[in-house]
């Protein structure tokens, strides 16, 4: 094994994180100016496409354990952004909906893409080319590294 493998430049995880962090970095002031965290946007997008999901599909779509969802879930309950009500058919699944406030944060929150793009400075090919490149990593099936 050549010890170059090691260094932090030759590792792909590096530049995602970081890259993650520094958009993320970008979002914070954006999303404070209207009461949410960089989570509770991406969990009030779903809602805007979808106005009622299961708490396990919110999760299935986002990609985040109930262990996460749950707190949040109940942040954007107690802004009252959200609904959570337990299924009839079936006790165990929580539904989740958006309240008229949920609905009317979409209008405070229209801009925010465009003031993203403009900060992340890619033309559009290069966007194009990042986002089938990150969205092929999401559809990599499962692998055992140390197998």
């Amino acid at each position: 094994m050549d010890d170059r493998a090691l260094l932090l430049k030759n590792q792909l995880c590096f530049p995602l994180y970081a890259a993650a962090r520094e958009v993320l970095n970008r979002y914070k002031p954006l999303l404070d100016a209207i009461g949410l965290t960089y989570t509770q946007y991406i969990v009030m997008m779903v809602l805007w496409e979808d106005s009622q999901l299961s708490v396990s599909g919110l999760g299935e779509r986002l990609r985040l354990d109930s262990g996460t969802l749950t707190p949040l879930l109940k942040r954007l309950a107690d802004k009252g952004f959200i609904r959570r009500k337990r299924s009839r058919e079936d006790e165990r699944q929580v539904n989740v909906s958006l309240t008229p406030a949920g609905e009317a944060l979409k209008e405070k929150a229209l801009h925010i893409p465009h003031q993203i793009s403009q900060c992340i400075n890619l033309d559009p090919g290069e966007a194009i080319t990042l986002y089938r490149l990150l969205y092929k990593v999401l559809a990599m099936p499962e692998c055992d590294p140390t197998a």
